[in-house]
């Protein structure tokens, strides 16, 4: 059965369920999942996990993400981007270049952020942007976020300075809306402002020189062991023959290097498991002296092949 991660660098106008379901067509498989949306208007990195792969994809949720974008300041949308309709103009000829600095600057580091009202939010078991487009109106709650990194490269005036387009890269925490970004610094500066480009270019260590498009995907399935996956996403552990016997049948073997200590895998950060032989076996997370395992691969059958460990005999 093939399974294994696929890099996509999804297309602008696709939501990440119509790639899922391109995807489910070109693998031949029903089961194929994302880690993580991108909007339809947003190009760059979606990761696919095929098959059993889809068990790795609760891991690469969570990651930092970085993206590319403009931000148009000078006008509002309904929905902080450029797919909504423009709610109010004002003009950004006075914005300075060292306002954006310190607009940008008051939105680093860990901040609280109110999600965009459209988005797929949850709001009494109702996405958030239905609400909004039936009319009705949403207040989410602010929540904290991570921005790593939020770098100006370029400023264009526009319209005679009307409204000012701002390239930007941003490396933030899983869970931070950029359109949210966009809203809060033109609201910052006064002027208003909504995204009007955004690439994602990296999804925790899988970069945008991994993907591929929809049409190289068609031509050629480059799928990613799931092996070299799990290597380049979480902590490693070389087992010896014995301790990857024992793993293989969901038993506990004794603690890795750091086990007790903070930076101890767990279950949601858990250990990568390899055979001698490179083979993916376990995901493993620390209990005081031992390591248990929380997802165990099969006996047998190599990589691909994925059950929970309860489920291991």
């Amino acid at each position: 059965m093939l399974s294994g991660l696929v890099i996509v660098d999804k297309p602008q106008g696709w939501t990440s369920h119509d790639v899922v379901g391109r995807m489910r067509r070109l693998a031949g498989t029903r089961k194929v999942g994302h880690a993580g949306t991108l909007d339809p208007m947003a190009t760059g990195v979606l990761v696919l996990g095929i098959n059993k792969a889809t068990r790795l994809l609760t891991y690469i949720v969570g990651t930092s993400k970085t993206y590319t974008a403009t931000i148009r300041l000078g006008e509002s949308t309904i929905t902080d981007d450029a797919e909504g309709e423009v709610t109010e103009s004002h003009s950004a000829v006075d914005v300075t270049d060292a306002a954006i600095a310190a607009g940008v600057a008051a939105l680093s580091g860990t901040i609280q952020q109110v999600p965009s009202s459209v988005s797929a939010i949850k709001v009494d078991g109702e996405r958030s942007y239905a609400r909004v487009r039936s009319g009705q109106e949403v207040k989410l709650a602010a929540r904290p976020v991570t921005i790593h990194r939020f770098e100006v490269h370029n400023v264009h005036r526009v319209d005679g300075g009307r409204v000012i387009d701002v390239d930007v890269t941003v490396e933030c925490s899983s869970g931070t809306y950029i359109r949210a970004l966009a809203r809060d610094l033109g609201a910052g500066l006064g002027a208003g402002g909504h995204l009007t480009v955004l690439r994602r270019t990296q999804v925790g260590p899988y970069t945008l020189d991994q993907a591929h498009t929809l049409a190289e995907l068609a031509e050629e399935l480059d799928v990613l062991d799931m092996s070299l996956a799990a290597r380049a996403l979480m902590p490693n552990r070389e087992l010896t023959e014995d301790e990857t016997i024992e793993i293989s049948y969901g038993r506990r073997i004794s603690g890795g290097p750091g086990a007790g200590t903070p930076d101890a895998a767990t279950a949601e950060r858990p250990a990568a498991a390899f055979a001698p032989s490179g083979e993916l076996v376990a995901l493993l997370a620390d209990t005081g002296t031992f390591a248990k395992p929380v997802l165990v691969f099969a006996p047998g059958t190599g990589p691909g092949t994925g059950v929970d460990a309860r489920e291991a005999k």
